[in-house]
């Protein structure tokens, strides 16, 4: 399927792109008041609605994905383990992206998103036994810096960490570990994407309004009905679940890498739309570590497409 649909591709990797660029702004544009966790929840719920037409779509059609005959009762408990835990995961990676947003501003929070490929790296040597090179190494020590400085609002000090830019880390630090699981489901059953989707969002919308019970129980009792008819839960609902499903069929088309490749300096758009639609002032630490950031990212995406021609020579 990859060969003949390389443009399409392509194509669906840049709108992927246009997609997360948009996400932080629309996070942060939401009305005053409306707090975070609140917001990711309708956000989710928006998600799960949206994300219902296509599964419906698929069940009634021959590609029934895991629902087809004698596939459930092979892998329903494998199946469920990893669409509660990948969906836990995935719920409280959304706080956390609205949260960090918010409290980083929104292009610290879309760069900090970037580390993705630290945690990659990170899995890969510890449970993979993946060794890395030295140039794969330099790399990740120079994005690494980038990455500090940062988070320190380019003063190098310590003491200027921003504990709101460690709780946006968190969200690729999340991605990071159930995207791995996610992959294997993809890989070794024959669960579609849209289904993947489904799940995603409808467990974490189970996950965030249990964790709303436990810390704002009073929002579902009143005032949140405001939070889900608000339009910008309903904007935000959509653009995430799109920038899903964008991604999932992009990468049946193309190599993960270089999807990833054009995805890559979506945290620029990010810079941009904020500084139009939320006044915020671009900073020149901003712009350099991106670039380094950036240029780290395609260095260590070069350096692995290399390995893998070298393993297959």
């Amino acid at each position: 399927m990859r060969g003949g649909g390389t443009g399409t591709g392509i194509l669906l990797a840049f709108g992927s792109l246009i997609l997360l660029g948009m996400m932080p702004v629309i996070a942060n544009s939401r009305p005053a008041g409306l707090d975070a966790l609140a917001f990711a929840f309708a956000l989710s719920v928006w998600q799960v609605v949206f994300a219902v037409p296509l599964f419906a779509v698929e069940l009634r059609g021959p590609d029934r994905g895991v629902f087809r005959p004698g596939v459930m009762t092979r892998t329903w408990r494998r199946g469920l383990v990893v669409a509660l835990s990948t969906g836990a995961m995935f719920g409280l990676s959304t706080y956390l992206y609205v949260l960090g947003a918010e409290k980083a501003g929104a292009t610290n929070a879309a760069i900090a998103i970037q580390a993705y490929p630290l945690f990659a790296i990170l899995w890969e040597s510890l449970f993979l036994g993946r060794r890395k090179t030295t140039v794969e190494l330099s790399l990740t020590g120079l994005l690494i810096g980038a990455l500090y400085y940062l988070g320190t609002g380019g003063t190098w000090q310590m003491t200027g960490v921003s504990p709101w830019f460690l709780v946006a880390l968190g969200v690729p630090f999340l991605w990071s570990i159930a995207h791995v699981i996610i992959r294997e489901e993809l890989t070794s059953t024959p669960v579609t994407p849209a289904q993947v989707t489904f799940f995603r969002v409808a467990i974490s919308t189970v996950f965030l309004a249990a964790l709303m019970a436990i810390v704002e129980p009073e929002r579902l009792h009143a005032g949140l009905l405001p939070a889900l008819f608000g339009a910008h839960a309903v904007f935000m609902g959509l653009v995430y679940y799109l920038e899903l499903i964008v991604w999932f069929y992009a990468v049946r088309h193309i190599d993960v890498s270089l999807a990833s490749s054009i995805t890559t300096p979506w945290p620029a758009l990010t810079m941009v739309l904020a500084a139009i639609f939320l006044g915020d002032a671009i900073e020149t630490y901003q712009v350099g570590a991106l670039a380094v950031v950036v240029a780290c990212i395609y260095g260590l995406t070069l350096a692995s497409l290399r390995k893998q021609k070298a393993a297959a020579e």
